[in-house]
């Protein structure tokens, strides 16, 4: 009955309006300047008169409003554990990006209510409701529950740097969510790149790997360089991206975004229904956690 009432739900908003797409921005590590990137990215994307949303699901270690100057009071799990509605944890970032806070405290997704799970995705059926992208900036690293819930995610960006560590576990990811998902699409970027050859010979690596090994085709992003001007921009708590527009970091990833952006456009009739899954994949996985 509850997989009904949420197929109806889902066909209404579909009839109101496309359905914002899904996006995890995701690493094998830390250190690799994920969340960084998942800033920047969704600034650009907003400045294209784009609605965007990003989400810190880092719940615990957030930190994407530290990096725009923003001291919030409220977060995620505020909303989650009912003490704010979803208007009162939104904040607003450069050109209109929405922003929300992960808080801390709530590391297992076991240890939710079942309020918690119902007021998670409601918010989540806002957001695709009212943007065009919803950005999920995921925690570093993997748990069973985050692998889980990309695998109810349309699209991911893997990040990863020219460090072995860094592509090893980049590839791990990829292939725990390819084999519970074989149609997810995967687009790489190589960050911190401290030549385009670098950044070129490591995402040529991991294409390769995945088609090799698990006979997939990925769509490659390309390379961001190492640049002093992030440290700058993350001491001064303004994105690199809007505070050193000139920089060659900067210009590279405006070619990333409007590459991005190009991709989406040729595959968004072959995709057009997935955004309506979401939510029912979503639920789903949260129904396996509480078994």
């Amino acid at each position: 009955m509850r997989d009904q009432a949420e197929t109806l739900r889902l066909k209404m908003l579909k009839r109101q309006g496309e359905l914002g797409k899904t996006i995890a921005v995701v690493s094998g590590k830390g250190g690799v300047g994920k969340s960084n990137f998942s800033m920047n990215f969704a600034i650009n994307l907003a400045s294209k008169d784009k609605k965007v949303a990003i989400v810190d699901m880092d719940i615990g270690m957030g930190n994407i409003n530290i990096l725009i100057g923003k001291n919030v009071s409220y977060s995620l799990k505020d909303y989650l554990e009912g003490n704010k509605s979803l208007d009162e944890v939104i904040f607003e970032g450069p050109h209109g990006l929405q922003c929300i806070a992960g808080g801390s405290g709530m590391s297992s997704v076991l240890e939710w209510s079942e309020a918690m799970f119902e007021r998670l995705i409601h918010a989540f059926e806002q957001l695709q409701k009212n943007f065009d992208y919803i950005l999920f900036d995921m925690g570093a690293g993997a748990t069973k529950w985050s692998l889980e819930l990309l695998t109810s995610i349309d699209e991911i960006i893997v990040i990863t740097t020219a460090e072995p560590t860094s592509i090893t576990d980049a590839y791990s990811m990829m292939k725990y969510i390819h084999v519970r998902d074989m149609d997810k699409q995967f687009y790489l970027l190589c960050n911190r790149a401290f030549s385009k050859e670098e950044g070129i010979e490591t995402i040529e690596r991991l294409k390769l790997t995945m088609k090799r090994f698990l006979d997939k085709e990925v769509i490659v992003l390309g390379s961001l360089p190492e640049d002093p001007v992030v440290r700058n921009a993350v001491r001064e708590q303004v994105p690199f991206s809007i505070a050193y527009p000139e920089a060659l970091i900067s210009k590279t990833l405006q070619l990333i975004v409007a590459r991005f952006m190009e991709q989406r456009m040729e595959e968004v009739h072959a995709h057009e229904q997935s955004a309506s899954k979401f939510l029912s994949k979503l639920r789903s996985i949260f129904s396996k956690g509480r078994d």
